[in-house]
């Protein structure tokens, strides 16, 4: 069955947002320990409950620089467990490469823990089931969502901190059509991109609604991202509950324009916040954590002055 779907609630009827900045130099620190600490701050109903997390996997990533790192992931987990999570299942259906497991063997995902890997699950194979879209951005009305994002009580996006060659940058709700089947729409998936990149990420986004969002920017990717990028240390987690909040957040530490990011602009209407003084900011401050990230020419607007929206 569908997840519940929440009200969809325009901005000025919601309560601010709160994101928290956490340091962390490297993939070798203890990030269980900081993600379970600012997780703390939000009081999160997940005891009991089952928690799924959708990490970033596109391709084959030898290097580690592409996908969200190991790392982070089994760091959430972690953390989520010690929250008293019954489950913490991670899926993801890659748009790029169909081989699942040569993907997690790429990356040496074995190395961060059996447990890891026997909670794994390729969203491009899972059992679907009919999903309605309530908001109509873009042509879709209908999409067959997996059974084990379906069945969730929690679902947390976890996405590299990256710039996008089509949709400016790649962050939680970008992360998110990382759902959608390919034994149903195929690779790499080019209903939404038929449909829209930016519309179609607002009406995903609105079907899913994810819980929760952290961001790996341990080590991000500029320029011609998603895949072709080059890798950018940031030394920076991004996490909160309101995830149109956290990708504003993660742009603007990219000294990137949210409101120049289409989806995330439109997003800011009726899923979440967009403006920073509707933003809470916790942890670090974004100054103290910018690190200017490159962007291919056609998005050069998404680098003018920051105008303090």
């Amino acid at each position: 069955m569908p997840r519940p779907e929440p009200a969809l609630t325009p901005s000025f009827k919601r309560p601010p947002s709160r994101v928290v900045i956490r340091k962390a130099q490297s993939y070798g620190a203890d990030l269980s320990g900081i993600i379970f600490e600012a997780l703390q701050i939000f009081g999160l109903p997940v005891r009991g409950k089952s928690v799924f997390l959708k990490p970033n996997l596109v391709g084959p990533d030898h290097r580690r620089i592409i996908n969200t790192h190991p790392a982070v992931i089994a760091g959430t987990r972690e953390a989520f467990l010690r929250l008293g999570a019954a489950q913490v299942v991670i899926g993801d259906g890659p748009a790029v490469e169909r081989d699942f497991q040569g993907i997690l063997e790429s990356m040496q995902f074995a190395q961060f823990g059996r447990d890891l890997i026997a909670n794994l699950v390729d969203l491009n194979t899972d059992d679907v089931c009919k999903v309605i879209l309530h908001t109509r951005a873009s042509r879709l009305h209908e999409l067959y969502l997996p059974n084990s994002l379906q069945r969730a009580d929690f679902v947390v996006s976890l996405p590299k901190l990256k710039t996008h060659h089509w949709a400016g940058a790649s962050l939680s709700l970008k992360n998110m059509f990382g759902v959608v089947p390919g034994s149903c729409y195929g690779w790499p998936k080019n209903i939404l991109h038929w449909a829209g990149i930016d519309k179609a990420i607002l009406d995903l986004n609105a079907a899913i609604r994810p819980d929760f969002a952290i961001v790996d920017g341990i080590v991000g990717m500029e320029g011609n991202g998603p895949i072709q990028g080059q890798p950018k240390a940031c030394g920076v987690l991004i996490i909160g509950d309101d995830p149109v909040a956290v990708d504003a957040t993660a742009a603007r530490v990219m000294e990137l324009r949210p409101e120049k990011i289409k989806h995330i602009e439109a997003a800011g209407t009726l899923l979440g916040h967009l403006h920073a003084d509707k933003i809470e900011q916790l942890g670090e401050s974004i100054d103290s954590s910018k690190t200017d990230f490159a962007v291919i020419d056609q998005f050069k607007e998404l680098k003018a002055a920051i105008n303090g929206s």
